[in-house]
């Protein structure tokens, strides 16, 4: 799904102007975005959570040559999936769902 997928679904669950969902979701994600640059993790009961970790600075190797490449350190975003999302993903995942 898209986010303009997104905006149309939530427009016509809650029955408001595609304008008003795509305002909606934009503000959801920029403040998702600013918590995550601070650092700070962004909890969702029951949905996940996002996390910023940060990641060593190490050696790797280049496919194709097989030669030594210095990777740098670096902060990532990691999602861990709440209980309940795991549940709703698994059951329909599951064959004859």
């Amino acid at each position: 799904m898209r986010k303009a997928e997104m905006v149309q679904r939530i427009a016509q669950e809650i029955g408001c102007t595609t304008a008003r969902a795509e305002a909606a979701v934009e503000a959801i994600l920029t403040t998702i975005k600013a918590s995550l640059q601070q650092g700070e993790p962004v909890v969702l009961r029951r949905f996940g959570t996002w996390q910023v970790r940060a990641k060593r600075a190490r050696v790797g190797r280049n496919p194709k040559t097989g030669a030594a490449a210095a990777i740098p350190a670096r902060r990532v975003v990691r999602f861990l999936a709440g209980q309940s999302f795991k549940q709703a993903v698994a059951i329909a995942a599951r064959p004859g769902s």
